[in-house]
């Protein structure tokens, strides 16, 4: 295998990788099409939508990720944010559904911004939504966000707060990024601990002077965390808060919705509808939870609700054409390989939104409008239970990526050529969620 600063994985891999499989592909995709056309579908324009979507990678989730108790660092994991970059160049080059890399501030600041800019686009990646990061201490940091940021009770931490964030706009504007993500741990442990209205105020003040640093073509994405680590009260805590916030902000300060941020069985599908429906649904980041926020590969544990998601995404394009949210993965990969987790995700999220497309909305409206609770229900499910999995593939080989991407990544020795050029950093074993 070569690999150099353009293709971390040889094309020439991919295309021998996919050669025995394309004549299975080729039936299964006849197959389906046929299927497909019974109730007037075309594969094709399907399979075209599905090479158009995309998820943003997220910096921050090519490393060995961990709990509060232990890190166990991973082969080869990437050691700055070039290594970073590259191993989101093999996500891409594999799965062709994430062009774009989701920076976290910072963890990932470059000492060179041109430079970091020029190497991304030579591997054929942008820069999407800049997070920064006010929920924890920094070296040589004056102030201490223990008891909050934003929210914070004395003017000195919000201010460095609000720094932060400006910095962070200053450095996306260099990397061609349009948007910012602003998530704070601010809350309270013990009832009393904080008057929840002056916190609120306080952070809706810092959000107003951050909103007026950025500049016009840019959005502002505020995102809800229902707990941890503050666990009596968190200060964004729902949409809620989210979107009260958001509205008091400014127009292009919209929510962002993390699927592992509610709590366990709340239906985020209907979140994702009243948002939009007041114009203030901004973007996701999507991973997958069983009990709270876990952090886990998208699709994992409910893929059900992954597409009831992108039902109502696909509801809302079909009625509003400008609707364009910003999709990022947000995972933490404690036990797996970083790469194939990300691979496994996109490929999720982009499923469900291919069987989204399937649904027939004409007969679900009917449904709806009947008050046939059971036909309306079976519409979406026909949609969900069909096997979309030719057109994923057909799609990745079309674009030049691969047939069965983890499979293809694993015979490549990408990791094992890694893990001889990283050799694992002992300082970061601790504990800790990365």
């Amino acid at each position: 295998m070569t690999i150099t600063s353009k293709q971390t994985i040889d094309a020439q891999h991919i295309a021998d990788h996919n050669s025995p499989l394309s004549r299975s592909l080729e039936s299964d995709y006849q197959a389906l099409g046929e299927r497909l056309a019974r109730d007037g579908t075309d594969i094709e324009q399907l399979t075209a939508q599905a090479s158009t979507f995309s998820v943003a990678l997220p910096s921050w989730g090519l490393g060995t990720g961990g709990t509060r108790f232990a890190r166990f660092p991973g082969q080869g994991e990437p050691r700055n944010i070039y290594e970073k970059v590259a191993d989101c160049a093999v996500v891409q080059h594999l799965g062709r559904a994430t062009p774009s890399v989701s920076l976290h501030i910072p963890w990932d600041t470059p000492s060179d911004p041109s430079e970091l800019l020029a190497y991304t686009n030579d591997l054929g990646l942008s820069f999407d939504a800049m997070n920064s990061n006010t929920f924890q201490d920094q070296k040589d940091q004056a102030h201490s966000y223990k008891y909050g940021s934003l929210a914070h009770s004395e003017s000195a931490m919000r201010e460095q707060a609000v720094a932060h964030n400006i910095e962070v706009i200053e450095l996306g504007k260099k990397l061609g990024s349009k948007a910012l993500t602003v998530w704070v741990g601010d809350g309270s442990n013990f009832p009393g601990q904080q008057h929840f209205a002056n916190a609120f105020s306080r952070y809706l003040d810092c959000t107003a002077e951050i909103y007026s640093a950025m500049p016009d073509d840019w959005s502002m994405l505020l995102e809800h965390k229902i707990f941890e680590p503050a666990f009596y009260s968190t200060v964004i805590q729902d949409w809620g808060s989210s979107y009260l916030a958001a509205t008091q902000t400014g127009e292009r300060c919209k929510c962002l919705v993390d699927l592992g941020h509610h709590a366990p069985n709340v239906n985020i599908e209907m979140i994702v509808s009243r948002l939009s429906q007041f114009g203030k649904l901004g973007g996701f980041h999507f991973n997958d939870s069983k009990y709270g926020d876990d952090d886990l590969d998208s699709g994992s544990i409910n893929p059900y609700q992954l597409f009831l998601v992108f039902n109502e995404l696909v509801d809302i394009q079909n009625t509003n054409s400008s609707f364009s949210p910003f999709y990022m993965l947000d995972q933490s990969h404690n036990v797996t390989d970083p790469i194939e987790s990300l691979i496994y995700s996109a490929a999720e999220v982009q499923r469900s939104f291919v069987k989204a497309l399937l649904v027939n909305r004409q007969k679900l409206s009917g449904y709806q409008q009947g008050n046939d609770a059971m036909m309306a229900q079976a519409t979406l499910k026909s949609a969900y239970n069909l096997d979309v999995e030719p057109i994923l593939q057909m799609a990745r080989m079309r674009s030049g990526g691969a047939i069965d991407p983890i499979q293809s990544y694993r015979a490549s020795g990408y990791r094992e050529v890694c893990a001889a050029q990283r050799p694992v950093d002992a300082s970061r074993s601790g504990s800790g969620i990365v």
